[in-house]
């Protein structure tokens, strides 16, 4: 049993290093790789199942959290699982998307945001406005899905410049039709939707595939609601959208996933093996959560409620669909917050394609 979690721990520390987007090797890829669904099973069974409690005695207050709507599942689940064990305690976590939420963050409306993506400099530079110090936390990776509308069946693999052509900036208003992604595709209409300007899956797929973190055809259907895209491209045949895994796997019935073809020729599905392998690239990411450095001094219930998440974010990561970093990650992200280190170990780089969390803050603990 524990050899199938050092198993996915292994592939898990070898899926940090993410591979820059390379141009497509064929245009019509033959293979799709697709790996069984059991290893996910068993490797949920052997997740500890007990919920760990990091600090006794009678804790009180409420945590205010907004941010990314892909990282808010997983603080859902946490802060409901914390509230069993501290009901006195209160965890809203409220959604408006990365960008939205570091604006709040930055101007001390918050006591944690989460994001989808590292914080970018504009974003340093207004939490530095505001005097607000921050601590940086991975907690889990994520893959982003690429789908189609389930009665698209000409799709079903995409290269990353078959990607870029539909979404750079010299795509708008030019490339509209799917014949013009590829001549053997017909000749229908191309509709876009995708996560909002203000989300930090909007910034990390344009950093991806584009190769500019923002750059993007601004035609295009955004929301920072993921069940509105869903909709979306569930009720239109001509659509293709992005957005994270784990709202894929909740709506899988209504939609057709992509595999991605990365330049080598080979189809890659996303899936908690692909993505923990490092297989499914480039659109595999880190997730995080911040957290106000004077708010921890000021209410003992944050440092509480940190202990508690990355503690139990192995199994509550599973829970909801997404796949947890390996322990080591863990336990350097909380020797980080014990240590009260602030900034990003980004450097305000915003969404980056090609790094390893674990040698960033192995370094940083030296």
């Amino acid at each position: 049993m524990l050899r199938i979690r050092s198993i996915l721990f292994f592939a898990l520390a070898f899926s940090l290093i993410l591979a820059a987007c390379a141009p497509a090797a064929a245009p019509t890829p033959e293979k799709v790789v697709e790996t069984v669904t059991v290893v996910e099973t068993q490797i949920v069974e052997k997740v500890v199942e007990t919920i760990i409690t990091p600090t006794p005695g009678p804790v009180e207050g409420t945590i205010l959290v907004d941010g990314s709507s892909t990282v808010a599942p997983i603080t859902i689940a946490v802060a409901e699982e914390f509230q069993k064990q501290y009901p006195d305690v209160r965890v809203p976590v409220g959604i408006s998307g990365t960008g939205g939420g570091f604006k709040k963050f930055c101007n001390g409306e918050t006591d944690i945001s989460d994001a989808s993506r590292p914080i970018k400099e504009s974003e340093v530079e207004l939490c530095k406005t505001n005097g607000i110090e921050y601590i940086e936390l991975p907690v889990a990776f994520d893959g982003l899905a690429v789908m189609v509308n389930p009665a698209n069946e000409f799709v079903s693999c995409l290269t990353v410049e078959e990607l870029k052509k539909m979404w750079e900036p010299a795509a708008e208003g030019v490339v509209t039709n799917w014949n013009q992604i590829r001549a053997d595709f017909p000749n229908q209409p191309l509709s876009l939707y995708g996560a909002g300007v203000d989300s930090g899956t909007y910034d990390y797929f344009t950093q991806a595939i584009v190769g500019e973190e923002g750059a993007s055809r601004g035609d295009f259907l955004p929301s920072e609601d993921d069940n509105v895209l869903v909709q979306g491209i569930a009720g239109d045949p001509n659509a293709l959208g992005f957005f994270g895994l784990a709202y894929y796997e909740e709506n899988k019935d209504k939609l057709k996933l992509v595999a991605i073809d990365n330049g080598d020729g080979n189809c890659v599905l996303p899936d908690i093996d692909t993505v923990a392998n490092g297989t499914y690239q480039p659109l595999s990411r880190p997730l995080f959560i911040y957290v106000n450095r004077e708010r921890v001094d000021q209410k003992d219930e944050i440092s509480t409620f940190i202990a508690f998440y990355l503690q139990n974010a192995a199994e509550l990561v599973l829970d909801v669909g997404y796949i947890p970093l390996t322990p080591e990650i863990y336990q350097l992200a909380q020797q980080r917050y014990d240590k009260r280190i602030t900034g990003s170990i980004f450097e305000g780089l915003g969404s980056t394609v090609g790094v390893s969390l674990a040698d960033l803050l192995a370094k940083e603990s030296q």
